[in-house]
């Protein structure tokens, strides 16, 4: 059978491209989330998004946390549900909410990433991740 017309996957072939789609976004999403980091360092004023009334330096921490940090441990494949759900709720906010009022254009690259993390949070973070390195040694103990 030809694996194009195939509806059946390979899995070897699917954990390579969840560790590279967990590469790409993960350091995608960190060049966000780094410029955000240093707004948050910078001393100057904070002038961010107030999400549910929590204040704009909240929000603000909120959404570092999850643009940079869990990038990390995407990228690693570490605590990948975990972090992916944090991303999921923050690319949400961002495009159904932050930009509602603006144009498909400006709310179209968040909610892409929303449509990946969604994706790693069915699929999981594959073969090659510290998630199923620990997983394979929990199994083996018993």
């Amino acid at each position: 059978m030809n694996y194009f017309t195939s509806t059946k996957s390979n899995p070897l072939i699917v954990d390579i491209v969840l560790l590279a789609i967990r590469i790409f976004v993960g350091f995608a999403m960190l060049s966000h989330g780094f410029p955000k980091l240093q707004m948050l360092f910078s001393g100057d004023e904070i002038k961010f998004f107030s999400f549910l009334g929590m204040g704009a330096k909240t929000s603000l921490v909120l959404t570092i946390f999850a643009e940079f940090v869990c990038s990390i441990f995407i990228i690693l494949g570490l605590f990948t549900r975990a972090a992916v759900f944090f991303l999921v709720v923050a690319m949400g906010v961002a495009g159904l909410f932050v930009h509602s009022a603006d144009p498909f254009a400006k709310r179209e690259l968040s909610l892409l990433y929303l449509s990946v993390y969604l994706m790693i949070f069915a699929m999981g973070p594959g073969r090659y991740s510290i998630d199923q390195m620990i997983s394979r040694r929990r199994e083996s103990r018993w």
